[in-house]
């Protein structure tokens, strides 16, 4: 490749920069390095790996208390304040009893304190996954013949018969009573998720998840929150209506309480709608005031302490039937191992849990670490969400992520460090051990109310898809679609439409990138898109071509076509038709081409040019992401009816793996030596128009000396 002096320091001249040719090992050397560099041992080895699994041992040792105790304590406060009442809410959404979410609560909170690479990210229950752990629940739940699909009497019992059938099937365990079996089923989705994410940090893919937009993400927050609203609305109204699976669940929810409207309780309707009031000016009120608060103010603990003590001293189940959370024990149970034969039935249902876990973990930790100035790494994250999944999931646990309520709390409130995460762990200790008792009498319709109003901040993303659309009409669709198919379908479905056509949209914009002709800038060695600018001055005899995006089988069509359509000139079909005059080694004289005589060949191909305007076509290549083989084949077809015409094809601001490519699919000529890549690669455009220039004036005073 040719360095032109255009760019030589004054007083210097020309200097020739040649390409180090690369050094690559084989497959067999490649293998037996890293194999050898993996299986040698020494103790300093041993601890960066410990150090690696477990980044605790390492921030730990450079811990400053002076600095971070105190923000550290405070956060933990806060959060394990709040985490209770959350675990106790949204075990409505996962279909199990509280317990087990102040279980998951605890256990998650010290396992990413020694496993986790950001310093800010709560772990724990996250709202959209117990939603979609309630559903695998459920259906088991009735698959097994548990009980009819609804929590009490009402229209529509038809499980006498699913439950007859399953009882002769044998699907019911003899030995576990259903909220016994509805654990089981939630431990061992738990346990195969952790494994899909563990498998995937270990296998060093965590990039997997980035493909899951930002769009798609918000798209998928936004129609999962609206499925958690409706089936909330139930515990708001009191209303006893059956718990609808599958396909168009929000539909058939909504059709059922509008059936069931005449029958809610009242009480559950007055203390909704005060828990509601109160729990909405709570947070408008932290929002405003945020800057002053240096705590968030516990709304939820308080509405939960006080709605239990007026339900416990009214006596609101007794008097009115309200629904009430029930009894809730203390201590642990002893540890179980997951039913291998409920893993394999729930093998496909868990992908999705570990998919949006990852994502979830993996942006925020992400996020937070680009705003407080220090890296996570990706891999690490999924082996500690994983781990957080895996090993609870034998203490009775079900699956949990990062959450970003939570974590925007945590920030607030001062947190430097995943120290927190030990004292908020200490709380629901606190809370496991002796106060869980306590909460006997609190109503569903108060942890409906924490669940909807937590949801606020996914609803409110509805109003970004107008600036989303304006920014990108491709992404607001992939966020609608979504949405609307997790909202109206169900929440399987929207994730895997969302990733269709999140791939599809993507495809779809290197498939049709944009294509224009540049000009020179002045007398500068720079050009720009000249239908983009004005008082461009265009190079006479020579059409410069950019194609800003990757050369490969899906759009090389397309890059032709905006070819012969900017440059006017199709070549492929101009040398297919010189071939079949005659036109292949010499044409005959008085042979027309279009309606023209011509002479020798290369006053042929000199009329051709003239004809089409232009001498030479150089290749922007500098937005050339990559090349395939069909890329390849494109530009040498494209060289080769070029050459035919009289018209030289050359290429500028290549990238190494563009050139490489190039190299190996026999592009530029191998077996030529060094010339043809010197004539034909160029490291700027500038550089190229001037070889253009230099051929183009050879020919020319051959021609006038003959």
């Amino acid at each position: 490749m040719e360095v032109s002096a255009e760019g030589a320091p004054q007083g210097t001249g020309p200097v020739l920069v040649r390409r180090r040719s690369p050094r690559s090992l084989g497959l067999r050397e490649m293998l037996k390095a890293r194999l050898w560099c993996s299986c040698t041992c020494s103790t300093q080895r041993a601890w960066t790996l410990v150090q690696d699994l477990l980044p605790a041992t390492r921030w730990l040792r450079q811990y400053h208390p002076r600095e971070a105790l105190v923000g550290d304590v405070m956060s933990g406060l806060v959060i394990g304040i709040i985490l209770v009442p959350q675990a106790i809410a949204y075990s409505l959404l996962a279909g199990l009893q509280p317990i087990y979410s102040l279980y998951t609560s605890f256990f998650a909170n010290l396992i990413y304190f020694l496993m986790g690479t950001s310093h800010h990210v709560s772990v724990g229950i996250f709202s959209l996954l117990c939603l979609m752990v309630g559903q695998v629940v459920d259906r088991e739940l009735l698959l097994a013949g548990f009980g009819p699909a609804q929590e009490g009497p009402g229209p529509g019992d038809n499980s006498s018969t699913i439950n007859t059938s399953a009882a002769v099937a044998g699907l019911r365990p003899q030995d576990c009573d259903q909220d016994c079996y509805a654990i089981r089923v939630a431990t061992a989705l738990t346990l195969v998720a952790g494994i899909y994410q563990v498998l995937l940090g270990m296998l060093r893919l965590g990039f997997v998840s980035a493909y899951l937009s930002q769009p798609l993400l918000d798209g998928f927050a936004m129609g999962a929150s609206v499925t958690i609203l409706t089936s909330q609305l139930k515990h708001l109204l009191g209303v006893r209506i059956p718990r609808h699976q599958g396909l168009g669940m929000v539909v058939s929810t909504w059709l059922s309480l509008v059936r069931g409207a005449g029958q809610a309780n009242l009480c559950d309707v007055v203390t909704s709608a005060t828990c509601l009031a109160v729990l909405l000016a709570g947070k408008e009120l932290s929002e405003r005031c945020q800057r002053r608060l240096k705590v968030p103010l516990p709304t939820e603990l308080v509405v939960i302490v006080a709605a239990t003590m007026v339900s416990h001293f009214g006596q609101l189940h007794e008097r009115f039937g309200s629904s009430v959370a029930g009894d809730i024990p203390t201590g642990f149970v002893a540890p179980r191992v997951p039913d291998p034969g409920l893993m394999w039935r729930v093998v496909l249902d868990a992908v999705p849990l570990a998919l949006v876990g990852s994502a979830f973990s993996i942006s925020l930790a992400e996020m937070f670490a680009r705003s407080h100035g220090y890296s996570v790494r990706a891999n690490q994250e999924l082996l500690a969400v994983g781990c957080c999944n895996v090993l609870p999931a034998f203490f009775h646990c079900y699956v949990t992520s990062a959450a970003l309520s939570k974590t925007l709390v945590k920030t607030a409130t001062g947190c430097r460090t995943q120290l927190s995460s030990v004292v908020s762990a200490a709380v629901v200790l606190l809370v496991l051990l002796a106060l869980a008792p306590l909460f006997r009498d609190l109503q569903r319709c108060v942890l409906a109310c924490v669940i909807v109003v937590s949801l606020r901040g996914a609803l409110r993303k509805v109003r970004d898809v107008p600036q989303l659309w304006r920014l990108s009409p491709a992404d607001a669709l992939v966020w609608v679609a979504t949405a609307a198919t997790c909202a109206l379908v169900s929440v399987e479905v929207g994730l895997l439409a969302g990733i269709l056509l999140s791939l599809l949209s993507l495809a779809g914009r290197t498939q049709r990138p944009r294509a224009a002709l540049l000009a020179q800038i002045g007398d500068s060695g720079f050009y720009e898109d000249a239908a983009e600018f004005e008082g461009l001055v265009p190079e006479p005899g020579v059409r410069i071509f950019r194609f800003a995006g990757p050369l490969y089988y899906a759009n090389k069509d397309f890059f032709l076509r905006s070819l012969s359509s900017l440059t006017g000139l199709d070549a492929g079909r101009a040398a297919t038709r010189k071939k079949e005059r005659g036109l292949e080694a010499r044409v005959s004289e008085g042979d027309p081409v279009e309606g023209m005589d011509l002479g020798p060949e290369t006053s042929t191909a000199a009329l051709v040019s003239t004809a089409a305007g232009f001498h030479a076509v150089v290749i922007d290549c500098a937005p050339l992401l990559f090349l395939d083989a069909a890329g390849v084949a494109t530009l040498r077809d494209l060289r080769r009816d070029y050459a035919a015409l009289g018209v030289m094809l050359l290429l500028a601001c290549c990238s190494p793996l563009v050139r490489d490519t190039l190299r190996r699919g026999g592009f530029l000529g191998e077996d030529q030596g060094d010339l043809t890549e010197d004539g034909q690669l160029f490291h700027s455009v500038h550089s190229a128009v001037q070889r253009a220039r230099a051929r183009h004036r050879v020919p020319a005073a051959t021609d006038s000396a003959l």
